[in-house]
C-alpha cells in the first residue's frame, strides 16, 4: 500500500501542474479584481452602507427592480417562443430547414449595440412599425427607446441560445415513452404535459436562467436605446462615468453581479432536481 501511494504522487504533482494556469487566470482576472471591486464599493462617504443604496435609494431601487421583472419577462417569454420552436424544428424535416435554422441562430454573431439598432430600425422614430401604423391609423407607434424596445431586443438576442438547447435536449428524448403514453390512451397534450416537458424542463431552467442573467447584466443593447430607460447596468454606468462615483458604480456593480449569481445558483440547484424526477 506504501507503494502505490508513493506512486500516486507524481501523478498528483502533474494534475497540479495541470491546474496552475486555471488558477493563475482564476486569481488575476478574477478573484483579485473582485476583491479590488468590493474595496471601492466600500470607499465611498457612506462606507459599506452604499452596498444598501440599491434599497434605501428610490432610484437605485426602482432601476432594479425595472431590471428584474424585464429580465423575468424576457425569459418567460424566450421559454415559451424557443421551446414550441425548437421542438418543432428538431422534430420535423422539411426542404429549406437548414437555412431557416441558420437563421434564427444568425443573432448569435450580433453584439448588443448591433441588436439595439436593428430595434430602432423596426420600432423608432423612422422604424418600419411606425410608417406602417401612421399609414394605417394616423399615429406612430414608436417604443423603440421604451422598456418595450429594451423587451423587444433582448428577446430576440435570447431566442437563438434557447432554440439550440431545446433542440439538443429534445433529440435526447426516448421515443419509447411518447409511444408507451400513446398507447396506453393519452392525447397530445397530455403527452407534452406529461412525458415531454418534465424530460425538458432542466434544459429549459438552466437555458432560463442564463436568458435571465444575460438580461440582467446587458449593456449594449440598454446603451443603444437608452433615451427612456432606467436599467441597473445603466445606472452604474451613469455613475461611473457621468457623476466619476466609482465607489457607488462598483456597489451597484456588487449587487447586480450578487443578484445574477443567486439566480444562476437557484436555478442549478432547480434543474437537478428535476433531472432527478425526470429520470
Amino acid at each position: 500500500m506504501r507503494v502505490s501511494k508513493r506512486r500516486a504522487q507524481p501523478g498528483r504533482q502533474i494534475y497540479l501542474l495541470f491546474a496552475a494556469p486555471g488558477l493563475t487566470l482564476f486569481l488575476a482576472f478574477w478573484l483579485l479584481p473582485m476583491l479590488r471591486l468590493v474595496e471601492v464599493g466600500a470607499s465611498g462617504p457612506s462606507g459599506a452602507a452604499a452596498y444598501l443604496a440599491v434599497l434605501t435609494n428610490h432610484h437605485y431601487f426602482m432601476s432594479l427592480l425595472s431590471t428584474l421583472l424585464l429580465s423575468a419577462a424576457v425569459t418567460v417569454a424566450t421559454l415559451l417562443i424557443a421551446s414550441l420552436v425548437g421542438l418543432f424544428l428538431q422534430r420535423n424535416r422539411f426542404p429549406g430547414k437548414a437555412i431557416l435554422l441558420s437563421m434564427l441562430t444568425f443573432p448569435l454573431a450580433f453584439p448588443g449595440v448591433v441588436v439595439g439598432f436593428m430595434v430602432i430600425m423596426l420600432a423608432g422614430r423612422q422604424g418600419l412599425i411606425g410608417v406602417v401604423s401612421n399609414w394605417l391609423f394616423r399615429d406612430a407607434w414608436v417604443f423603440a427607446y421604451s422598456l418595450g424596445g429594451l423587451f423587444l431586443g433582448y428577446l430576440y438576442f435570447s431566442i437563438p441560445r434557447v432554440i439550440l438547447t431545446v433542440m439538443a435536449a429534445a433529440e435526447k428524448l426516448d421515443p419509447a415513452l411518447e409511444e408507451a403514453a400513446r398507447s396506453l390512451g393519452a392525447n397530445p397534450l397530455r403527452i407534452f404535459t406529461d412525458v415531454v416537458m418534465p424530460a425538458l424542463s432542466p434544459a429549459l431552467i438552466s437555458s432560463g436562467a442564463i436568458c435571465f442573467a444575460t438580461s440582467v447584466g446587458a449593456f449594449g443593447t440598454a446603451f443603444t436605446l437608452a433615451t427612456n430607460i432606467d436599467v441597473l447596468p445603466m445606472a452604474i454606468y451613469n455613475e461611473f462615468t457621468s457623476y466619476a462615483n466609482f465607489s457607488m458604480a462598483a456597489a451597484l456593480s456588487i449587487v447586480l453581479g450578487a443578484v445574477t449569481w443567486l439566480v444562476l445558483a437557484v436555478a442549478r440547484s432547480w434543474s437537478g432536481s428535476a433531472a432527478g424526477a425526470a429520470a
